[in-house]
């Protein structure tokens, strides 16, 4: 017998006296609280010119991936192995989950994940359905395999995004921020996601508000709520967009309030580009960023005055268009700070295996995996540069935990910066070894010659003197012609891991450009601008395409994403025909430029640049769209910004 018990699905009366606790291990719902103090924000808020304060909340939504979760199983008995074909962007991970608790060793699970349709995170989280298949086929003894349909994923999947923040900024009358202060409460359902947490999100809250600034005095309480609703964890860019979108609020209305142009006061407000390493108001290292160059560069590219004389005169004809912006720091390659310190088995090193062969192409294995972002052909990139093979005799393996060294996969805008620079490692490793054997070849100093377009060249004039394929040749099929004391090593494995700073941060800054029918409330997005600086940046069309494919997911939960409950917690919009989601046609031209500002810990000096536009575009819209509302004396501050919700704020529903 069942005893059906009231829900907690409201995040706000779940933390009430009389609301069914869901663990009754624990007095309330109340999973996780951190609280943050820096400086003395009261003393601040009385000395500024203006207090603004305002409430903004956050739909629950979650990352819609082209392929649904998946899996495989495959338990051969007689060698007492599991092969698990795995839609996963952590392998090595998932290796170590599934051995845990289906008690195998490691090396008795193989994980095979290829070209996967997507992932934005939620394919970095461990899920029951999955470790039941597996158990399944271990003992039935028969491949077992589980796909999820759309209905199961909208459940199933990690949510993200579901947060209530009340925001309180001060300012002088020239427009310095002299305190800032959030009160932060989300609802994670029932249970923390397992292996990673979900007071993750939170705690990027707490840590990245006003991150792109500089100021002394700061509060901050973020509170994680157990609720009757599926499991919320991490989904692109963890957190940045509500830091963000509170902050960049924030800061546009006390400029406003003090009448002043608020990219004059962001840039008061932001540190110089040559005033680093320093830190956030929080205590983050930041190594090298370019905040004013940056800004600089959207603001010529973007051409504010001629938007706003536009703006002025098509307001005269009740046409209401507005211009936002947004600036951040976001989180990248992430060192063992994040979850080692946890005692998560989440790598936080990649690698990279090279092996020539004796037709002289490389094959390249790498511990990342690919969902689409372009991760096989950035690290076949760095590979033929740092060895001189051109990319055509280059063969990437990924996904393959038998075939690629250890690493942490794909998650936290760590492909290039982490997994690119164990394959510059590895490549400069067998460029020499090649060399090495050239030199006994020809007689020559290794120092003297060089690697171009898969020839041994003269260094000095580019002379050809023979191919690697010949080195190949010679190497595997005439060792006896090299020396007795040598020995060719011609497959090489190298790793990478961050070690002077817990990130490498990069910085952005968006502008939107927008238009809002007030006659039905629809949003059409005219311009969307984005300056990135991700350090070096490896390949420019990857790169750029990241940018815009973030942006449009930041636009989804800006927009149109979020997913709706009833009072007894039941999904009313489980499918694509009711949970919306940015089209093609409802796309703006989304136009990214660059500052380079690279790290130094790495050789490469790439850092992140997958996340970067979900994180910044939700606050450029929003502060567009207040800015086209203006006139009319409307506000909005809970996303998405429905045509529903225009109209409400209009006081025309």
């Amino acid at each position: 017998d069942y005893k059906e018990l009231p829900p907690a699905v409201d995040m706000e009366k779940a933390l009430d006296g009389d609301a069914e606790v869901i663990h009754d291990v624990y007095e309330n719902n109340l999973c996780w609280e951190r609280n943050v103090n820096q400086g003395d924000v009261d003393a601040a808020f009385a000395a500024s010119e203006v207090v603004i304060e305002e409430e903004y909340r956050f739909g629950r939504h979650t990352g819609v991936t082209l392929e649904s979760r998946s899996i495989v199983a495959d338990f051969d008995a007689g060698e007492d192995m599991l092969t698990l074909y795995h839609s996963t962007q952590a392998p090595h991970m998932k290796q170590a989950l599934f051995a845990k608790h289906l008690d195998l060793d490691e090396h008795k699970i193989r994980i095979i994940c290829r070209d996967v349709g997507g992932a934005f995170g939620l394919k970095a989280h461990a899920y029951g359905d999955e470790f039941a298949t597996a158990a399944m086929s271990m003992v039935l003894k028969r491949p077992v395999k589980f796909v999820a349909d759309r209905m199961e994923s909208f459940l199933g999947d990690i949510h993200a995004r579901d947060h209530i923040v009340k925001g309180k900024i001060g300012v002088s009358k020239e427009g310095k921020i002299l305190g800032l202060e959030i009160d932060d409460l989300t609802g994670i359902g029932p249970y923390s996601v397992y292996p990673r947490s979900s007071a993750i999100e939170i705690n990027q809250v707490l840590n990245l508000t006003g991150g792109a600034y500089v100021f002394e005095n700061y509060r901050a309480r973020g509170r994680v709520v157990f609720q009757n609703k599926p499991p919320m964890c991490q989904y692109r860019a963890v957190g940045h967009p509500i830091a963000i979108s509170v902050a960049e609020s924030l800061v546009e209305l006390a400029a406003s309030a003090i009448d002043m142009e608020s990219m004059q006061m962001r840039q008061l407000n932001m540190a110089a580009d040559d005033d680093y390493p320093n830190k956030t108001v929080t205590g983050i290292p930041l190594e090298n960023l370019s905040h004013q160059e940056s800004t600089k560069k959207l603001m010529e590219m973007v051409n504010y005055q001629e938007i706003r004389n536009e703006q002025a005169e098509l307001r005269s004809n009740g046409i209401y268009r507005g211009v936002g912006f947004g600036a951040l720091i976001e989180v990248t390659n992430p060192s063992p700070a994040f979850y080692g310190v946890g005692g998560a088995p989440i790598s936080a090193q990649d690698g990279c295996s090279i092996k020539l062969d004796a037709k002289g192409n490389l094959i390249v294995g790498t511990s990342v995996t690919e969902q689409g972002q372009g991760a096989e052909a950035v690290i076949s990139q760095v590979v033929a540069t740092a060895v001189g093979i051109t990319p055509e005799k280059i063969k990437v393996i990924s996904g393959d935990t038998e075939n690629t060294p250890y690493g942490g996969g794909t998650w936290a805008s760590r492909g290039t910066g982490i997994a690119g620079e164990a394959a510059v490692k590895a490549g400069k490793v067998i460029r020499n070894n090649i060399l090495d054997v050239a030199g006994i070849l020809l007689q020559s100093e290794p120092e003297t010659l060089d690697i171009r377009n898969n020839q041994i060249v003269d260094d000095e004039n580019g002379t050809e003197r023979m191919s690697v394929a010949e080195i190949g040749r010679i190497v595997y099929y005439r060792g006896d012609t090299l020396p007795k004391d040598f020995q060719a090593e011609m497959m090489v494995v190298q790793h990478y891991l961050p070690k002077s700073f817990p990130f490498a941060f990069t910085n952005s800054v968006h502008c939107s450009h927008l238009e809002v029918d007030v006659t039905t409330g629809f949003i059409k997005l005219l311009k969307h601008w984005v300056v990135e600086d991700c350090g070096t940046v490896v390949n420019p069309q990857n790169v750029d395409d990241q940018v815009r494919g973030g942006v449009v997911q930041g636009i989804g939960g800006a927009l149109y994403e979020e997913c709706i409950y009833n009072d007894q917690g039941q999904l009313l919009n489980g499918n694509l025909a009711d949970y919306l989601v940015p089209m093609a046609a409802e796309l703006p031209e989304i136009i990214v430029g660059h500052v380079e500002s690279r790290t130094f810990e790495s050789d490469l000096g790439a850092k992140g640049a997958g996340e970067a536009g979900t994180a910044g575009a939700p606050a450029a819209i929003m502060n567009a769209l207040n800015d086209a509302l203006r006139p009319l004396e409307a506000k909005l501050t809970r996303q998405p910004f429905t045509p529903q919700r225009v109209l409400e704020a209009l006081g025309k529903v």
